[in-house]
């Protein structure tokens, strides 16, 4: 079972690569158009890529992974010979139920929204119903992503401060009391505190061991990076919005023959090219970010040592529908021009401009709230600290506390 989650995991590390590696090809096809040792790198190859992953996408989701965790919960049918085989007889009979009644749900869906094209391709299970169902698992990873990246873009900033030294901030010191309540604390406040302390003392010997420059340039230039790329995914997606209302060629589309080399898919040239696919290594990484951070997912989070079987196929069916929805996510939001090889292009909602812009206008508006609420907060909890409010009583709400209040005590303590 192992093998088959490393199998589903490779497919999806294949899936996120698609796109940057393609659009790398053309840049290199486009500024070397003569070379003889790149005579090889052609649109065929590029297009039996995109079939060769949307295949083993299908194959991991709809086969390897169920029959993986049927195999894990079965014990063999009753009066069988317990075993390895009567565990894999018991998977691959439920297995074949399942794809029963899931090629049933899709029939009845098809026939419900195109009656004549159901009654045509009954029996046409490779060429319509495969990619019919991996077309709504696409739909979900897509709506996923419309939930998790814009999280997971403001998670992204906290997630990279806690892995490197922050400069110090001057704080005043205040004496610390001790009452007769703090000797009396419950097991689980003193586990609470010890965390802290511990987390505490990580921290000052990382600092400790950090140089000057770790300490006061690489934490502003981490956030700043951050900062840069998250505006210019926003700024991407208005400038895809507009161009959706002055012109229907912006809508994501199937491509047959990409073509390689023939022009630029960005107006920067290969520069435009290379932010491009930083955007979209980018977005694939705060997605992430953001699921895992999501209360809904956060039981499924793997643990080192403490993840069991059925987790982990959870995990690698999660990040595959994640990985595999990320082509059409890019090319939704506007984030590259290539449009989709293969199969990838053959989804029918796609074609939708209100389906199309409406998740452009949500992306944008949860980003930018996103974004919005966390600098406030993270501007109010600095604030807080330089002003020694963090060691107002617990009973007051530190989230109350008023701007006039902090100007206050900022102005008592200087004069």
């Amino acid at each position: 079972m192992l093998w088959l989650c490393t199998f589903t995991l490779s497919v999806a590390v294949c899936a996120v690569l698609l796109l940057p590696i393609s659009i790398l090809s053309n840049e290199v096809l486009h500024s070397f158009p003569h070379s003889y040792y790149m005579q090889w790198l052609n649109g065929s190859l590029i297009h039996g890529l995109w079939n060769l992953v949307f295949l083993f996408s299908n194959l991991s989701l709809v086969f390897l992974m169920p029959f993986a965790y049927f195999f894990t919960e079965s014990e063999g049918f009753a009066g069988s010979k317990k075993g390895v085989m009567a565990r894999v007889y018991e998977a691959v009979v439920l297995l074949l139920l399942l794809a029963l009644l899931v090629l049933g749900i899709v029939w009845v869906a098809s026939a419900l929204l195109h009656d004549n094209l159901a009654r045509k391709s009954l029996y046409d299970l490779w060429e319509y119903y495969l990619p019919y169902l991996y077309s709504g698992i696409s739909l979900f990873g897509v709506l996923l992503l419309l939930l998790c990246t814009p999280f997971g873009l403001s998670r992204m900033f906290s997630v990279t401060g806690s892995l490197l030294v922050k400069p110090r901030v001057p704080a005043p010191r205040s004496r610390k009391t001790t009452s007769r309540g703090n000797l009396t604390m419950n097991m689980e406040a003193m586990q609470k505190e010890y965390q802290a302390v511990h987390n505490k003392r990580l921290s000052l010997e990382m600092r400790r061991k950090a140089s000057p420059w770790q300490r006061n340039l690489g934490y502003p230039l981490a956030m700043l990076t951050l900062l840069a790329l998250t505006v210019m995914c926003v700024l991407m997606v208005c400038i895809n919005v507009l161009e959706l209302l002055l012109d229907e060629a912006a809508l994501p589309r199937g491509m047959e023959d990409p073509h390689l080399g023939m022009a630029s898919f960005s107006m920067f040239g290969s520069l435009g090219a290379a932010v491009q696919v930083l955007l979209i290594l980018y977005l694939m990484v705060s997605s992430v970010v953001g699921f895992y951070s999501s209360p809904f997912f956060t039981g499924i989070l793997p643990r080192s040592k403490d993840t069991n079987l059925t987790q982990i196929i959870a995990n690698c069916m999660s990040l595959l529908i994640l990985s595999s929805a990320l082509p059409v996510f890019s090319r939704i939001i506007g984030i590259t021009r290539f449009d989709l090889l293969g199969d990838f292009g053959r989804y029918n909602w796609l074609g939708n401009f209100y389906v199309v812009f409406l998740y452009n206008m949500m992306f944008a508006g949860l980003t930018s709230a996103s974004l919005i609420k966390t600098f406030t907060w993270a501007v109010q909890r600095e604030l807080i600290r330089a002003f020694g409010l963090h060691r107002l009583p617990l009973t007051m709400s530190r989230s109350t506390v008023p701007f006039r209040l902090l100007l206050a005590s900022g102005l008592s303590k200087i004069h």
